[in-house]
């Protein structure tokens, strides 16, 4: 099993940028599709990206793409979220979790699930 850990959390003005990260102990890291959620306040839970266990694959939310980019370091038990041009509606706890499914297709099959780390984007 893994245990994902997120980081790189903040306050941010709207348009500007930032990266969250997520470390999985366990040594089968490349074993799984790990993937990024977001609850925003008030709301339920939501897929912002996926990444294949490789990397050579990446799913992206149509609120986020092409201003979200997910990447990952199987040497490092890492997986990022580069996120450009802010907007206070990406305001959420940004989840990190991990998948024994190649191809999940819901929250439901993700396996493992990380504390969160908080994003404000302020306008």
């Amino acid at each position: 099993q893994v245990r994902p850990v997120e980081s790189g959390g903040g306050l941010v003005q709207a348009g500007g940028s930032l990266r969250v990260s997520c470390v999985a102990s366990g040594r089968t890291f490349n074993s799984y599709t790990m993937g990024w959620f977001r609850q925003p306040p008030g709301k339920e839970r939501e897929v912002v990206a996926a990444i294949s266990r490789s990397g050579g694959s990446a799913y992206y939310a149509d609120s986020v793409k092409g201003r979200f980019t997910i990447s990952r370091d199987n040497a490092k038990n890492t997986v990022y979220l580069q996120m450009i041009s802010l907007k206070p509606e990406d305001t959420a706890v940004y989840y990190c979790a991990a998948s024994l499914i190649f191809k999940p297709t819901g929250s439901d099959e993700y396996n493992y699930w990380g504390q969160g780390t908080q994003v404000t984007v302020s306008s």
